[in-house]
């Protein structure tokens, strides 16, 4: 948690958030949550992804449209290739704070506070820049209400209509390697839905929108707080900040401030879990965050990275397996993935990223539990942030237009190609499977 040098200054703000509107509905929370359970069921797919960070100069319209073209494009290839219906929730419209494991920085012997992200302060390394400022919260907030509202408004006015799902291609369409695939599952999707309209003699209207979920990490607490309201008509306490919050390894202590938060707001949550967790340590969090084994309430987020997952995953799905308890369990093949080249960038390999997603697969379908998502750090835009791909990108293709401030996304293209590669694993293990 951050310093704030002005307690006063910070109960301000914290006053003034209280009486804002809320960003999210109640019922859309619960709508969510009922969709997660069918997924605990293998009756969805969840496909979750956005920024590692946002920054508040990303609230832009393009970069929005975009990010959203790119989550609509993934989730037509899951459900043309798995046959489900999907469940799309982005990382956007509030992940504007980023957990750090030092309290400062130190370059050149000057030592400032770490860079939070823009919930808290800025990147730039001056005294101004990096000490925390609470309006930095009432910022968030307007530009997450904004982003909302564009993606509503996009997604009402039939941005998302299977009717015309051409119009949400993005210019490496034309060059990419996944671009006749993707085309021709295009002109599949549109064709079917024709000859639906055919047979009925009408057009199928609901099929000109989508239902689309925001998610964050819940780590700035005074925010997130400051956000959790009671609603009429509804027991208990909503974080209408978000509709799926989550806490990260670096948070999910038992007997932490952020366990106990979640544990007392009705939204579906999720918890990421990396190497060092072990079966206990699960069950006792399931224990504290769904008492009531409640449908759709409790996600777990594996990210053990491609090297460690078949040594650490499977006694931690054995042992939710035996205790009958209700988890959708999702993968974030990105943060297990992460290291850094000789030129000083932060990077992530396609092939570990691929590697540690199929493995998923097999691992759960081996321990008779089943994954139903993935989470992943990914942007609609043309960065070269991760190395590899259908372009096989390198260290020196970094230079060119690394642009996270925090952890490497996967690029418009390579959001595509891993999504291709989950349908192809899946459908390789449902061919596989006996008759």
């Amino acid at each position: 948690m951050p310093t704030y040098p002005d307690a006063q200054a910070l109960e301000s703000v914290l006053d003034e958030l209280r009486q804002l509107p809320p960003l999210v509905t109640s019922w859309e929370i619960v709508a969510l949550k009922m969709q997660l359970a069918e997924a605990q069921e293998g009756k969805r797919f969840l496909l979750q992804g956005g920024d590692c960070a946002e920054s508040f100069s990303d609230c832009e319209s393009g970069l929005i449209s975009n990010r959203l073209k790119v989550l609509l494009q993934m989730s037509l290839v899951l459900v043309h290739g798995l046959r489900l219906p999907v469940v799309r929730v982005g990382r956007f419209a509030g992940q504007y704070a980023k957990p750090r494991s030092t309290d400062t920085e130190t370059r050149d012997g000057v030592t400032l506070p770490s860079y939070r992200g823009d919930l808290v302060n800025q990147p730039a390394f001056t005294v101004q820049a990096r000490t925390p400022d609470p309006r930095r919260m009432i910022k968030a907030h307007a530009r997450s209400a904004m982003t909302m509202n564009f993606v509503r408004a996009l997604i009402d006015g039939g941005f998302a209509d299977l009717h015309h799902p051409e119009y949400w291609n993005l210019s490496w369409v034309g060059y990419s390697a996944n671009a006749i695939e993707y085309q021709q599952m295009v002109t599949s999707i549109g064709d079917a839905v024709r000859f639906m309209e055919a047979l009925a003699g009408s057009e199928v209207h609901n099929l000109n929108r989508i239902d689309f979920y925001t998610s964050h990490e819940a780590l700035l607490l005074p925010y997130e707080e400051a956000l959790t309201r009671k609603v009429p008509r509804q027991h208990g306490w909503f974080n209408l900040s978000t509709h799926y919050p989550w806490i990260g390894m670096r948070t999910a202590a038992l007997d932490g401030a952020h366990v106990e938060y979640l544990r007392g707001v009705r939204n579906p949550i999720a918890v990421k879990i990396g190497p060092s967790v072990n079966p206990d340590q699960l069950l006792r969090l399931i224990d504290v965050l769904n008492p009531e084994d409640e449908p759709g309430r409790l996600t777990f987020i594996h990210r053990m990275g491609a090297a460690q997952i078949a040594g650490k995953l499977p006694t931690l799905l054995d042992a939710v397996r035996r205790d009958g308890r209700r988890v959708l369990w999702v993968c974030d093949p990105m943060h297990g993935n992460t290291e850094s080249t000789a030129n000083g960038y932060k990077t992530r390999r396609f092939d570990n990223i691929r590697s540690e997603v199929e493995q998923s697969f097999d691992l759960h379908a081996a321990a008779g539990t089943r994954l139903g998502g993935v989470h992943l750090e990914l942007t609609g835009e043309d960065v070269t942030e991760c190395t590899g791909g259908a372009r096989e990108l390198t260290d020196i293709d970094l230079e060119r237009a690394y642009r996270s401030t925090v952890d490497p996304r996967l690029n418009y293209e390579q959001s595509l190609e891993i999504t291709m590669s989950i349908v192809r694993k899946q459908n390789q293990a449902v061919a596989l499977k006996p008759d």
